[in-house]
């Protein structure tokens, strides 16, 4: 496709076909976040061996370990706007991630907003990463590296944990893989106006925005606003997936772009045609995607040489309740 801004036809088609799906949710009502935050899921895509659900902390997660050798450990943050989604919404993604990369992913089922603003969405996605670290040999893959990932609100999350992480000395993560991340804050780009309607609005990103930060002006913060750092040096090499036609698309390559002025190792891939959410959708893009999501997993777990091999501070949790 020569144009990344031109809609891709089957997309197009799709919407027509799904308009309740592919309309922004603008009503932030107790009764629709009820059910935007349901244990309904998406048809799994791809088998997994072993998926059970616990708790790490009271934080609810849920693990997939696939069979076969195995690569690492990937803490996967959902998306939904930091008010919305669910581990079992995203259960395809989760299991897509374990799938591509031969890693045993941690789905976080983080606190969600307005009911819990910032920062306990990332709080919990903190903890349970550096629980992960914690518990490599009882997952299965004791010293292997881990990489953090998310998609929209949850690339956000993903982005701002290897931020704190580095801050505090923590420097274990071997990667990040950020999908249409949302990092700009209140700063708007060409792409929100030119897309503005398509699966989200400007309109829906302040509605999050605000239940996100509790009404308070986060605009400086690094760690609600990765853009807002002034200093993204050292941070973990990033893989930043992109849609040509999503409003956050401008957002995500300028955050690649800083990370990239600021000496990270980064790499941008942008899907023309796709809107925001083409991932979580399975569109056919989607499967493109998993496999360059997959192979830079691969890679950057294999070269990593930076795992810490304690994390303290740490807590075990329970690993017994299992639900294949």
């Amino acid at each position: 496709m020569g144009d990344e801004s031109t809609l891709d036809p089957w997309v197009e088609e799709w919407m027509k076909a799904n308009p309740e799906r592919a309309k922004p949710l603008e009503d932030l009502s107790p009764e629709i976040l009820e059910l935007a935050r349901g244990p309904w899921a998406f048809p799994p895509t791809c088998p997994i061996s072993d998926v059970w659900d616990s708790e790490v902390d009271g934080i609810p997660v849920r693990i997939y370990r696939p069979d076969g050798k195995l690569t690492g450990v990937i803490p996967y943050f959902h998306g939904g706007g930091f008010v919305m989604g669910s581990v079992a919404i995203m259960d395809n993604v989760a299991r897509e991630l374990a799938h591509c990369a031969s890693a045993v992913v941690v789905s976080v089922g983080y606190r969600l907003a307005p009911e819990n603003p910032y920062p306990a969405a990332l709080d919990d996605c903190e903890t349970v990463t550096r629980w992960a670290l914690s518990q490599r040999a009882e997952l299965g893959v004791p010293g292997a590296p881990l990489a953090v990932a998310g998609e929209s609100a949850g690339g956000n999350l993903a982005a701002a944990v290897c931020l704190r992480l580095r801050d505090k000395g923590a420097g274990f993560l071997a990667g990040q893989v950020l999908i249409y991340p949302g990092v700009s804050g209140t700063k708007t780009f060409p792409s929100m106006r030119e897309f503005d309607g398509l699966v989200i609005s400007l309109t829906a990103r302040e509605l999050y925005r605000y239940a996100y930060s509790g009404g308070r002006d986060l605009d400086g913060d690094p760690y609600a606003v990765p853009l807002a750092a002034t200093d993204l040096r050292s941070l973990p090499p990033a893989l930043v997936v992109l849609g040509g036609c999503d409003m956050l698309r401008d957002e995500g390559r300028a955050y690649a772009k800083r990370m990239r002025d600021d000496g990270v190792l980064v790499e941008e891939a942008c899907y023309g045609g796709q809107p925001h959410g083409f991932v979580n959708f399975g569109f056919p893009a989607a499967e493109q995607a998993f496999q360059r999501i997959g192979s830079w997993l691969r890679a950057t777990f294999a070269q990593d040489q930076s795992v810490e091999r304690s994390a303290e501070g740490s807590k075990p949790g329970d690993l017994t309740d299992r639900n294949s």
